[in-house]
């Protein structure tokens, strides 16, 4: 019988490709490939800072051997194209298009757009771009509610055009490697997960001073609203959205849809059975709706009603006011411990003959072993993280060989936003969520969840 560090060296030789960013594939092979010679025009929707500092970057390490082109930037901030503009100047000597809104973007035709706008917009967008017909790399979360996720998902489907969430676990190479050796049957039953996120940044989603140069004759604030319901010019609420619901989730949206999504990919599972949450604003009161501290508990299984040895528990807790115990994903069996964090697999809490003997039980004790962890690649300081530049090379891979099957396809968006709207549904409620499948909405105190 194979042993699991047998199994595990395996797995990191078959995932080798992963750590230079997709397929491992050198520019030569490129040009093997039918239309490798057509330049891919991709377009900027939302110059954000996520955008600037990292998801640009990765794309332009890869777009010269990929032949592709950042052909124009859209964002309904002036403020922010003209940055577009100088940031690109600077990393490439050259000038680029803008567009003031997404009917510019799609009148200058381009083949593909990164999508890193407000999160609530991410779905709506995503939507507008297939039915353009581009292609997307879509930040996450995928969307905040079930109506505007429903609505992308059946758009994104009905195009068929290639979507990458901004789930960058899905390209790392440690994650594969925990993902398969879970799916081998060696790590035995997952039994229960722990994830955390905590840190203590008072400014964190905070930008007082662009609070007080934007003005709103210099944006279209109606536009940045979309569906969300009316309310007079906030400045904070344009800059600030991750504090305020219904533009944000905050905690859920932003850090856990990252880790509740290997939850999904490792158990096979789409969305948890249920969820029970609660936190509050506990330190930062300074006027933010979305809470400072959380923590939430899913329970997760094949069928809605639970049964004997069926499913498992995941509990989540994230505080913004102190960072001790950092980020963690913890997966646990009955015969040890996967941790995300040190990429250690072990024997931690397994089940040792002195106790499974009295019960008529063979022990079950995992091995201890070492996760592949993703390399930096030689000359590869972009400014952006391996996760990010294996993720971006990925979706390029994709769009180039026009495949849709990506390493985190809608549907990894889909779900992870499902689990997330529970978590704000039962937060905001006090209530019990559970999703319905036939109407496909979030329920909660027995009524479906919006605002």
């Amino acid at each position: 019988m194979e042993s699991r560090r047998s199994f595990i060296k395996k797995s990191a030789l078959g995932i080798t490709g992963l750590a230079l960013g997709g397929r491992g594939m050198s520019a030569k092979s490129y040009k093997n490939i039918i239309g490798s010679n057509n330049k891919i025009r991709v377009g900027v929707l939302g110059f954000s800072d996520r955008f600037k500092n990292s998801l640009g970057k990765a794309f332009l390490k890869y777009a010269e051997e990929m032949n592709f082109e950042l052909y124009t930037v859209c964002d309904i901030w002036n403020r922010r194209r003209d940055e577009g503009q100088a940031w690109y100047k600077a990393q490439m000597g050259d000038g680029i298009r803008t567009a003031r809104n997404t009917e510019e973007l799609w009148s200058q035709k381009p083949d593909a757009v990164i999508i890193s706008t407000a999160d609530f917009q991410h779905a709506l967008h995503t939507a507008e771009a297939v039915r353009a017909g581009c292609d997307v790399y879509c930040e996450k979360p995928f969307a905040e509610t079930m109506d505007d996720a429903n609505f992308a998902l059946r758009a994104a489907r009905e195009t068929n055009k290639v979507v990458q969430i901004g789930s960058q676990r899905r390209s790392g190479t440690n994650y594969h490697a925990a993902h398969d050796y879970i799916k081998s049957g060696k790590f035995g039953k997952i039994i229960a997960v722990e994830m955390t996120w905590n840190v203590n940044q008072p400014g964190r989603w905070r930008l007082p001073q662009l609070t007080k140069e934007i003005r709103e004759q210099d944006t279209d604030w109606k536009r940045f609203l979309m569906n969300r319901p009316y309310e007079p010019w906030d400045p904070r609420k344009y800059l600030e959205y991750r504090l305020f619901w219904p533009y944000s989730s905050g905690i859920p949206g932003q850090w856990m849809a990252h880790q509740i999504d290997t939850v999904h990919w490792f158990s096979g599972l789409e969305y948890p059975r249920s969820v029970v949450a609660n936190g509050g604003i506990y330190m930062w009161n300074d006027g933010r709706t979305n809470y400072d501290t959380i923590t939430a508990v899913f329970d997760y299984g094949t069928n809605k009603e639970k049964e004997a040895g069926n499913g498992f528990q995941v509990i989540y807790s994230s505080r913004q006011n102190n960072s001790s115990g950092g980020t963690k994903e913890w997966y646990f069996s009955n015969g040890g411990k996967l941790d995300l964090d040190t990429n250690i697999v072990n024997n931690d809490g397994g089940l040792t003959e002195r106790h499974a003997t009295s019960m008529g039980m063979e022990p079950f004790l995992l091995d201890t072993f070492e996760l592949p962890k993703i390399k930096v690649e030689s000359g590869a300081d972009t400014g952006s993280d391996p996760l990010t530049n294996a993720h971006m090379k990925n979706w390029m891979d994709c769009v180039r060989d026009n495949n849709v099957k990506t390493n985190a396809p809608v549907e990894a968006g889909y779900s992870h936003s499902i689990a997330d709207i529970m978590v704000t549904a039962a937060l905001r409620t006090g209530q019990r969520a559970v999703f319905d499948e036939k109407t496909k909405q979030v329920i909660a105190g027995g009524k479906v969840f919006k605002y």
